[in-house]
């Protein structure tokens, strides 16, 4: 199976493995880049923006496939403003459901351009508290693109030794600031009418992501 996909890059060490995975299997991918650079500085958008090129740059069959199938131009879209609405005492405990939410809304709008079918991330089940199964489904109902999560079931080590094949471990490595305005006690279990009430009070999940993403800017790899 292949088609197109809308990447969510983050800059970690996940998400560049799914998407060199997904582009040996003959995946058409488009990268975006969530950016918090107001709250967390550039750091993550230039690691972003240097493991796509790594991809690019391989030798084998991953550099081969990347040249072949992933787009040249890297979506970068702020949403740290957007973001700091959902750190209120009544929402902050759902911030990190909201978050992934958000980004999938705004790779919707993405993926209406470059008709994706899919949306592609590095979620793995459990490995933080907006991938434990309830928040996973939480999070995919905000997209009619269907997820593609060819890490799922792999553990951290594992994800690890893939990067470090790829050469992108030592790209990724270095402190996770994408939590930078998360709870102390997150929710594991999300609540789908508790979700869209509280992002309703604030304006609406698809406002709020059309505004993000008429603010991007495009970076060519």
């Amino acid at each position: 199976m292949s088609g197109i996909c809308v990447a969510l890059v983050s800059g970690g060490i996940d998400s560049p493995v799914a998407v060199a995975r997904m582009l040996v299997k003959g995946w058409k991918v488009y990268p975006l880049h969530a950016s918090q650079e107001e709250i967390t500085g550039s750091a993550a958008e230039q690691k972003t923006i240097a493991l796509l090129r790594h991809l690019l740059e391989s030798e084998g069959p991953v550099g081969d496939a990347a040249r072949a199938n992933m787009s040249r131009e890297l979506v970068v879209v702020p949403v740290a403003e957007k973001l700091a609405l959902f750190t209120k005492k009544w929402n902050h405990s759902e911030y990190f459901i909201h978050m992934k939410r958000l980004f999938n809304a705004i790779a919707t709008l993405r993926g209406n351009e470059v008709d994706a079918t899919h949306v592609l991330t590095g979620e793995n089940l459990g490995q933080v508290s907006s991938q434990t199964l309830g928040n996973l489904g939480g999070v995919e109902i905000a997209t009619p693109l269907l997820p593609l999560r060819p890490l799922l079931a792999f553990d951290k080590v594992t994800i690890m030794t893939m990067a470090r094949r790829l050469g992108t471990l030592g790209i990724s490595e270095g402190p996770e600031i994408c939590d930078a305005l998360g709870p102390s006690k997150p929710t594991t279990v999300a609540n789908k009418e508790w979700l869209e009430s509280s992002e309703d009070r604030v304006g609406g999940l698809q406002s709020i992501a059309e505004d993000c993403f008429s603010k991007l800017k495009i970076v060519q790899l």
